[in-house]
Formats: C-alpha cells, structure tokens, sequence
C-alpha cells in the first residue's frame, strides 16, 4: 500500500541500539531513519530499546515501529513477538523470518531442503569436531556464529591450529558455530523491497573477507552498482534472492547476501532482515541505483509496516 500523508503513518517509534554486540551500527542506522522520516513529516521519535522498556511504546500511544534495531533482540523474532503482543505494527519479517534469517545455520537448512546452493558446512560443538572438520571440507574455511550479524566472531581460517582458535573466539557468542566451506569467487547482494530486487551490488576488498572493518571503517571497501553481470545473470540473481528471502518468511524488507564462484554458480550465504539504514549501507546504494533517494527508500520501507497491519 503506497502512503501519500504522513499522518496516515500516526506517531512512528524508531526503535534502535539495543544491548547487541551490533548496538552502535544500529544507533546510526536509526538516527539515518529519524531524520529522513522527519524530513519527510512524520510524527517520528527515536527509542533506545537498552533505556526504555518496550511496554513504554503502548503509554506512549505509538501507531507503528520502525525497526533499525539490529542483532539480537531486535532481528530474530524477539522484538517482533513483543510487538505483535502489543498490537503495535512494524517494518520488516515477522516473528518467524526474523528468527530463521537470523540463524545462518537454519537458514542454511531450510535452503538445502530447498535444493537451493549454499556452500558445504559443520557444525563445530567440541574440539574433537576440527581435525573431522578438517578432513572433509579442507583449507580455507571461514568460521561463522551463527547468531551474529556484520560479520562479528568470523575469521579465515588455513590449518588446523587456526581453526581451534577461531572457534573457541567463535563460541564466546554462545551459539552455534559453523564452519563454512571457503567459496573462491565475487561477493554480491542483493536487496528486496515490497517483494520486487533492487539492481545486484559487487563487493571488493582487499581483506581476507567483508568483515566488520571492511563495512564500517575501511576505504578500501569498493563498491560497484552495476554489478557488472549481463542482465541476464544479474536476473538470475534477483530472482534467486527473491526465491530465498520468501523461502526463510521474509517480508517487507532486506537483503541477501551471495558468493559467485567462478564458475557462475551462485551460493547463498545468508539474508539480513534488519540491513544497515545509513546513507553509504547497501541497501540505500541499490536503491539510489533504482532512482529511489534515502528519504523515499525509507519511506517506503515504513510503507511495508501497513501491508503488515493489513495482513
């Protein structure tokens, strides 16, 4: 449902921060969200989900939520189950997408029983999992929690000794943690908005991998839209993110993330139902590509929270 008056949006919660290991990366992603909803005259405030309990948004008679709260509590069903208690309408996937999009190990799973690529993986529980590791996926593997988003506790990992070492870093987070074959290829994302991709970005970096220095610090990240695939196989890529974006119970809004080998083949890595909301993040890169500016894309990502209601 498209909005032409910001009224009809009533009194909009930004909610953001959180107590997440992605607490700062959400903080900026709702202040971006703030202004460009106040910009656009909607009755918006911020709300710091770490300083005001989430009953406070009924006492406050807030109409529906902007989520930027990104990691946990706010981008693996927990937020959305409180809201959906409180009646209170809101941006992005529902209670279940948000939990398996968050969960990049049953994400996997849901997508091998879809007959969907994904690249081969263990499950690391104990230390005698590295040498049987090890042996059936071989060097490099890249060790992932799986319960953390912008590439928090992952690590490149070339022999045995680094493995143990990443995956005792990696079991900190407490979660499950997943040993991922290493996919020698270009990285691409692709972003959906109202169930229609956004145009494919390709990611380089000279770091190992797109890591948490690489998203937010580096300026050797580049960052290239057009992807640079035939239309084609940029379609292909479009239509797969679609395909397992609704296969995990996305709605609304986010983004999937892909290696291509070098073969052409596609591997999904995992999908973000929460994705960085600043004006350099990826998804308001695709959309400006799209000719959709940071104000509109925002505004038509709180659109998606009416759908939700309607639903």
């Amino acid at each position: 449902m498209h909005a032409e008056d910001p009224k009809l949006f009533g009194k909009v919660a930004v909610v953001m921060g959180g107590t997440s290991a992605e607490r700062e990366v959400s903080l900026n992603s709702g202040k971006a969200v703030l202004k460009a909803l106040q910009q656009k005259d909607v009755n918006a405030f911020a709300f710091d989900t770490a300083q005001c309990p989430l009953n406070e948004l009924n006492d406050l008679k807030v109409d529906r939520v902007f989520n930027a709260l990104h990691g946990r509590g706010g981008e693996d069903g927990q937020l959305q189950g409180a809201l959906e208690l409180l009646n209170i309408p809101y941006t992005g996937s529902g209670v279940l997408g948000s939990a398996l999009g968050m969960d990049k190990l049953r994400s996997k799973l849901c997508w091998q029983g879809a007959n969907m690529a994904t690249p081969a993986w263990r499950v690391l529980s104990k230390s005698d999992d590295m040498e049987s590791c090890a042996s059936e996926l071989g060097f490099p593997l890249i060790i992932k929690p799986a319960l953390e988003g912008s590439s928090i506790g992952m690590a490149k990992v070339t022999n045995l000794d680094e493995l143990t070492k990443a995956w005792q870093q990696a079991s900190q987070y407490n979660c499950d943690v997943i040993a991922e074959q290493w996919i020698t290829g270009a990285e691409f994302t692709v972003a959906i908005l109202a169930g229609e991709a956004l145009p494919a970005i390709r990611l380089e970096t000279p770091h190992d991998f797109y890591d948490y220095e690489a998203k937010y610090h580096s300026e050797t990240t580049q960052y290239f839209c057009p992807c640079g695939l035939d239309q084609a196989k940029e379609n292909q890529l479009k239509q797969l993110a679609i395909d397992a974006f609704e296969i995990l119970g996305g709605r609304g809004w986010g983004r999937v993330d892909f290696m291509l080998d070098e073969q052409q083949t596609a591997y999904l890595l995992e999908i973000n139902t929460v994705p960085g909301m600043t004006d350099h993040s990826l998804v308001p890169m695709a959309a400006k590509q799209a000719g959709i500016d940071f104000n509109a894309l925002v505004w038509n990502i709180l659109e998606t929270s009416i759908a939700s209601e309607a639903s």
